[in-house]
């Protein structure tokens, strides 16, 4: 549970830290504005991403399911910027397959949580092992971080590129190249 009145309070202290007056008429509502957001953005720490992938459909198809592209945005646990991108999920059923909403769900709910890229990705690839038990998982992340942007190195256009792979996609390079090639599609990357 987000406790709104002790973060409003905190941004109160850091505003004045900064040198800035929190009466000041661009900054009086920053703080209730701030809470509202992390309340927001944080929402995936007081929700489990299991129950998503619980309703699925009996179906005999044993080949490789990928959604690519699906947009997220999380917080850099080390300095609380944002960083975001895409999600590119595979996975080889057994039988029985899920909703592919459901599978950008997961990403959603993990991601609204302070987090670590390798972390997000790692998390998206065994809940999806756990849940489904499928043949493999394939999980790539691509994204910006603010962090890398803003302040430190400053390195505009760089991306951060991490993957996961579980069962198949982890013990049969064939299988693992299927789906590097499939993200990539006529994108030429």
């Amino acid at each position: 549970m987000i406790d709104k009145a002790r973060i409003e309070q905190a941004v109160r202290m850091i505003i004045e830290a900064i040198g800035e007056d929190p009466e000041r008429e661009g900054l009086c509502g920053t703080p209730r504005r701030v809470a509202e957001m992390y309340e927001e953005v944080f929402a995936g720490l007081s929700q489990d991403p299991r129950p998503l992938l619980q309703v699925g459909f009996e179906e005999e198809h044993h080949e490789m399911v990928i959604l690519r592209d699906i947009p997220f945005h999380s917080m850099c646990e080390h300095h609380l910027l944002p960083f975001y991108g895409v999600a590119h999920i595979g996975y080889i059923p057994k039988g029985r397959v899920v909703g592919i909403s459901k599978i950008a769900r997961v990403v959603e709910v993990l991601a609204r949580r302070p987090q670590l890229q390798e972390r997000l990705t790692s998390q998206i690839a065994d809940v999806i092992d756990e849940v489904l038990v499928p043949s493999g998982v394939g999980v790539v992340l691509e994204a910006t971080h603010l962090c890398m942007i803003m302040r430190g190195v400053k390195k505009p256009g760089s991306l951060v590129v991490t993957s996961a792979n579980r069962g198949i996609f982890r013990t049969r390079l064939a299988t693992r190249e299927e789906f590097i090639a499939l993200v990539r599609g006529n994108r030429g990357r």
